[in-house]
């Protein structure tokens, strides 16, 4: 058995993938997020003998798609996120899990990979028998997976700097300096930006996150760039 962690926003308009606009509207980007982070759950909830655990910020209430977001989180075990910094609050979570689930790896992904197939996250678990950690790189330098047998480890992230183009390097320096073995996971693209959104779309034809990007330029009732 393993948790598998994903770190999540809650997809609020004017707070979510605001990256995105333009050419997105708020309210749009909010769209995008959620059906990336729907995609993400489906995932998850796919792949066999695993925990699933959601650490989240934000106010699910006001979300795009809430209705579908509460049906596809019934059974999670949900954790908020707190911290004074985002790589305090990714620590924070793996702490709790380790003493809600002890002695279970933890996989951690995001919400921003809605590419991720339940063999994608399988492979991704069986390589971390073998090992004391796994990472995913990011095209961007960052990264989107971190596995660790050892949820305890994940302290060496308090002192990487998040959201940079060294963030994957010197995450795997901080892991390998604390002697932790790290086996590499393959290379994905994070969705931060309008091509990438793009280039990801491409890949997904009719899942909710290539729907949601399709309707960009589509005006909706009450959808307006002011929103």
């Amino acid at each position: 058995m393993n948790v598998l962690l994903v770190v999540a926003k809650a997809p609020v308009a004017g707070l979510a993938k605001t990256r995105l606009c333009p050419p997105a509207t708020p309210r749009q980007a909010a769209r995008i997020a959620a059906a990336a982070l729907l995609d993400t759950l489906a995932a998850v909830r796919d792949t066999g003998a695993t925990v699933p655990v959601l650490a989240h910020t934000g106010r699910f209430a006001d979300a795009e798609h809430r209705a579908e977001l509460a049906t596809a989180l019934a059974g999670w075990h949900l954790l908020r996120q707190h911290g004074e910094t985002f790589a305090d609050r990714l620590a924070h979570a793996h702490a709790e899990i380790g003493t809600a689930f002890p002695g279970l790896p933890v996989l951690q992904i995001g919400m921003d990979t809605p590419q991720v197939r339940p063999d994608t996250l399988a492979d991704a678990l069986h390589r971390l028998t073998g090992t004391d950690a796994v990472l995913g790189p990011a095209v961007d330098g960052g990264w989107w997976a971190l596995g660790l047998r050892d949820p305890a480890h994940a302290a060496v992230l308090r002192r990487v700097p998040t959201s940079t183009a060294d963030t994957g390097r010197l995450t795997l320096a901080a892991l390998r300096d604390r002697g932790v073995r790290v086996a590499a996971l393959p290379v994905l693209r994070d969705v931060d930006d309008w091509p990438a959104a793009l280039a990801v779309a491409d890949r997904l034809p009719g899942s909710r996150f290539s729907r949601a990007v399709d309707a960009v330029g589509v005006p909706a009732p009450g959808d307006g760039a002011g929103r």
